[in-house]
C-alpha cells in the first residue's frame, strides 16, 4: 500500500498495468504525476498562504487575474482564471462583500458585469502574492536552476500544444 498521496503513483501504475497490460505506462505516469504534484502545490499554497490571508485558492486565482489583467468582464475573468462563469459570479459577490472586488455594469451592455479590484483588494493581493511567491521559490528550490528551466520549457510546450488541439476542452 502507498505511504501517502504522492507515493500512490507507483502503486497505481503497477496495478493498472497488471489489470490492463496494454496501458501506456509513461503517459499515465505523466498525467498522474503532474496532477498529483500540482494538487500538492495548490494544497500547500492554499493552506500556508491563502487561507491565512482569508481567502480560498479560487479567490486567489480570481484576484490575481484581476490584478494582472485589470478590470475584466466576468466571463472573460472566468476564462482567464480557469473557472466557470457561475463560480466567478458567486465568488465575485463574496469578494465584493469583503471589499476586495467591485462589480459594475458594462456601459455598453447592462447585462454584462465588469469586475475590478478595489484599492484594498489590490493592496492585499500584492502583499499576499509576495508570500505566495516565496512559497513558489521554496518549491522551485527542490530542483536545480537548470531543472526548473527544463520543466518550465516542457510545461510551456505542453500548454502550447494543448491550445492547438480540438479535443482539449476549454471552460
Amino acid at each position: 500500500m502507498p505511504e501517502g498521496f504522492l507515493s500512490f503513483t507507483e502503486v497505481a501504475l503497477d496495478r493498472a498495468g497488471e489489470r490492463l497490460p496494454g496501458i501506456d505506462r509513461s503517459a499515465m505516469a505523466m498525467v498522474l504525476l503532474l496532477h498529483r504534484v500540482a494538487s500538492a502545490i495548490v494544497y500547500d499554497l492554499e493552506s500556508t498562504v491563502h487561507r491565512p490571508a482569508g481567502w480560498s485558492w479560487s479567490a486567489f486565482r480570481m484576484l490575481f487575474t484581476l490584478w494582472i489583467c485589470g478590470p475584466q468582464e466576468a466571463g472573460r475573468c472566468a476564462e482567464l482564471a480557469g473557472m466557470s462563469r457561475a463560480a466567478v459570479s458567486s465568488l465575485a459577490k463574496t469578494l465584493e462583500a469583503a471589499g476586495l472586488v467591485q462589480r459594475t455594469d458594462d456601459p455598453r451592455d447592462r447585462r454584462t458585469v465588469v469586475l475590478s479590484l478595489t484599492a484594498d483588494g489590490s493592496d492585499r493581493l500584492a502583499e499576499t502574492f509576495g508570500t505566495h511567491n516565496r512559497r513558489e521559490r521554496d518549491w522551485a528550490g527542490l530542483l536545480t536552476a537548470e531543472e526548473v528551466a527544463t520543466l518550465n520549457g516542457i510545461l510551456g510546450k505542453l500548454a502550447g500544444a494543448a491550445q492547438e488541439q480540438d479535443w482539449v476542452r476549454r471552460r
